[in-house]
């Protein structure tokens, strides 16, 4: 959708009803993209609360759908407030970098898992190891090396805000690091579907 509404910027610049058939479909992409980081931050959300990083009170799920509400509920308020808050400039930079940087932590994950839980049961193996995960760290952090330095001041306030959080608490509480127990399933009508929730 992107490069379809390139192209009719690039020749169809005259005429006005085109140029607003451009302006819907950029509108469409944004609400879907929008849509979908409202979706997967939830989910993160929830999966670390799973995983005790998070209070317990964000692994609930429906008993009817098996949804996380209660973290999409609190991710979209959050949002709406952001909005209108801090202009939209400064939201997508944040955003851009933030998501750079969880690409570059995912795909050296990648690297460090395939080594150290070679057991790990994969539904998907990343071809070309290493290469794509360098490939993937080296392009992600070229683009965050080329951003102005005002993403990188609040991108660092946000970095000092999550480690507080997670020394303050879960660090004391993580399932994982072995501070709380094995993780929890999601509370709601199945572990089943709160798994699948959370992916």
């Amino acid at each position: 959708m992107l490069v379809l509404s390139g192209v009719l910027c690039l020749g169809v610049r005259r005429s006005s009803a085109l140029n607003g058939v451009i302006v819907v479909i950029k509108l469409a992409v944004i609400a879907l993209v929008i849509l979908m980081l409202l979706m997967g931050q939830s989910r993160v959300f929830f999966a670390m609360s799973r995983d005790r990083l998070l209070p317990p009170v964000f692994s609930v799920v429906s008993k009817r759908s098996g949804v996380p509400y209660r973290t999409s509920i609190v991710t979209g308020i959050a949002v709406a407030v952001l909005t209108f808050v801090f202009p939209l400039k400064t939201l997508a930079e944040l955003v851009n970098i933030g998501t750079l940087f969880a690409f570059v932590l995912v795909a050296i994950g990648v690297i460090i898992l395939r080594r150290t839980r070679p057991d790990l049961e994969r539904p998907f193996r990343t071809p070309l190891m290493p290469v794509v995960p360098v490939l993937s760290v080296l392009a992600s952090v070229w683009l965050m090396l080329n951003l102005q330095s005002s993403p990188w001041l609040r991108f660092a306030i946000w970095m000092v805000v999550g480690l507080v959080i997670y020394f303050a608490y879960s660090r004391h509480h993580s399932g994982l690091a072995g501070g709380g127990g094995s993780p929890r399933p999601g509370r709601g009508p199945s572990r089943r579907r709160a798994t699948r929730a959370s992916g």
